[in-house]
């Protein structure tokens, strides 16, 4: 069976009953557009696209996986604003040969990973299209707050990250040379693991920017660099090689700290705090903020690669 024998609105029937409302959902799939509750009369808003050949691949990830991949990837964005996500809006375009089975997967993925944050999948769209691609738009609250942007790292600030880095990279190069151990590494680059309560936490614990790691600490934290006009020096010493990593890395000739400083996709939340700040339960200080421009590490330039950059490398 083809998405062609059961049709568009078969298929949609099909994905959205699997699709649970969380409370923030007042009218979900079903008319031209759903109602979301916005009780801080402010909605955060983020789009990311995940394209097959680029982002994912079927062989290498279970439908599901990709699922929890696209949900996670639009979700984290949502909480380095220092919001909590209400609602995803997903289009799929697809392979007019492709199984059913695998887009009403996908919906399971999308569906549980948006679940762990109280958020659902309200509506989107479906098309035929040569190319496998999911676009998500997420939405968020902010409860009140005022967003943590980018742009308000000040010198002294201490940088800290919540959730890991590096896994999902070494996950990525353990495939990309054809095994499928370590799995935690694997698994890691399959679905990701989101520290999302970080973020609303680092808002109110006063947080002066914050970003949500995608393409790797380095190219980020160089994008809060830029905004601030600061400069962000962080300390080697302050990420531990897990000896999963650490045997994986050896084993494939690899340094770790290429997967630690430069790998994305693990959604890992980095922010800047004032000096005098407590860091809520998650966040660790692994740098500081300095008067001047650019990243470095241990107060020198890093001469490894420094991020994921969609249009100059190959799919992670």
């Amino acid at each position: 069976m083809t998405v062609t024998d059961v049709g568009e609105f078969g298929l949609i029937d099909r994905v959205t009953a699997r699709l649970a409302q969380g409370k923030s959902c007042l009218l979900g799939p079903g008319d031209d557009g759903a109602v979301v509750a916005a009780p801080d009369r402010r909605v955060v808003a983020s789009t990311d696209v995940l394209v097959e050949g680029r982002h994912f691949r079927r062989d290498w990830s279970a439908a599901r996986d990709v699922g929890h991949r696209a949900a996670a990837a639009n979700l984290a964005d949502i909480a380095a604003m220092g919001a909590t996500p209400t609602a995803l809006l997903v289009a799929l375009c697809m392979p007019a040969e492709l199984d059913p089975a695998w887009a009403e997967e996908l919906a399971d993925g999308l569906g549980a990973e948006a679940a762990l944050v109280g958020a659902s999948v309200v509506g989107g769209d479906m098309s035929a299209s040569p190319t496998l691609t999911i676009a998500v738009t997420a939405l968020g609250d902010l409860a009140g707050r005022p967003p943590v942007v980018r742009s308000g790292a000040r010198p002294g600030d201490v940088v800290a990250l919540a959730g890991r880095t590096g896994w999902s990279a070494a996950g990525y190069t353990v495939l990309s040379r054809g095994f499928r151990t370590p799995r935690l590494l694997v698994e890691a680059f399959r679905r990701p693991e989101v520290p999302y309560a970080a973020g609303p936490a680092a808002a109110e614990a006063g947080a002066t920017a914050m970003i949500d790691v995608s393409d790797g600490l380095l190219a980020d934290l160089g994008h809060v660099a830029t905004a601030s006009g600061v400069a962000i020096d962080l300390r080697r010493e302050a990420f531990e090689v897990p000896r999963q990593m650490r045997d994986a890395a050896q084993a494939l000739g690899v340094d770790p700290y290429t997967w630690i400083l430069a790998g994305g996709e693990d959604h890992a939340l980095a922010a800047t705090f004032p000096p005098d700040a407590a860091l809520p339960d998650g966040w660790r200080p692994v740098g500081l903020v300095a008067a001047g421009a650019g990243v470095t590490v241990d107060g020198a330039g890093y001469d490894g690669p420094r991020g994921w950059d969609h249009f100059r490398r190959t799919a992670e």
